[in-house]
């Protein structure tokens, strides 16, 4: 069965699949009436639906079966220190993929441009790809943070625990397996290409996160962010 996205606030009769992901059902798929679909919300909805009728860029649906999963209880929340749009695509959908309940996109000092006040289209686009390959009903946060460090450490103070995945001296501090899959939310704090400045990495500690390693090897920023998240869902997996 083909897995296609409708947002939350469509999940309502009549259900009608528009724009393109119609176009894709209706051109590429080729479904006629009588055929079966998933749909998603990214707010934890699922359903079952048959096809009642097909026009050139819209579906008609009726629901066979709609379920509610609960949020999990366990979630990482990946902050990225803005840079270079290459890999950034690549790395929201697999964020979906592996449960990510958030992408946070903080402007750092050494980030090579600044980061948006608002979120794009396009990164809403690369999530929802991920959630349909991987069926998983919820999308992560994502939000923007341009007003820096200070903004990036306050807005994580309500987590139970909080990370810097930091490529400096860290007194052999690994991140251990006991840190992770955890009932809360979780944040990983990973700088730009250009790693993070001496002053944010004081005021990230300063403001109660805890410096760890990923290892003795120099990753590349989507690397250390990807591992993140895909160490919190192996963890998950178990509990």
């Amino acid at each position: 069965m083909r897995t296609f996205f409708l947002p939350p606030e469509r999940w309502a009769e009549p259900y009608l699949l528009e724009g393109q992901e119609a176009r894709h059902l209706v051109k590429v798929v080729r479904v006629r009436a009588g055929d079966s679909v998933r749909l998603l919300d990214g707010r934890g909805r699922e359903g079952e639906f048959r096809v009642t009728d097909t026009e050139k860029a819209l579906v008609r649906l009726a629901p066979v079966s709609i379920t509610e999963h609960p949020a999990p209880a366990s979630q990482a929340v990946l902050a990225i220190g803005w840079g270079k749009e290459v890999r950034r695509g690549w790395l929201m959908e697999k964020a979906v993929e592996l449960e990510a309940g958030g992408i946070w996109l903080w402007q750092a000092e050494r980030s090579q441009s600044r980061v948006p006040e608002e979120t794009r289209e396009s990164w809403h686009a690369q999530m929802e790809a991920g959630a349909k390959q991987s069926r998983n009903p919820w999308l992560p946060e994502l939000r923007t943070l341009p007003g820096g460090v200070a903004e990036l450490a306050e807005a994580s103070r309500d987590f139970a625990k909080r990370f810097i995945l930091w490529e400096g001296d860290t007194g052999g501090v690994l991140l251990g397996a006991g840190d992770l899959g955890q009932p809360g939310r979780t944040l990983f704090v990973v700088g730009p290409e250009g790693g993070f400045s001496d002053r944010e990495v004081s005021a990230l500690l300063d403001s109660g996160m805890r410096a760890v390693s990923l290892g003795n090897r120099v990753l590349r920023w989507e690397t250390a962010a990807m591992l993140c998240p895909g160490l919190h869902w192996w963890a998950r997996q178990g509990r």
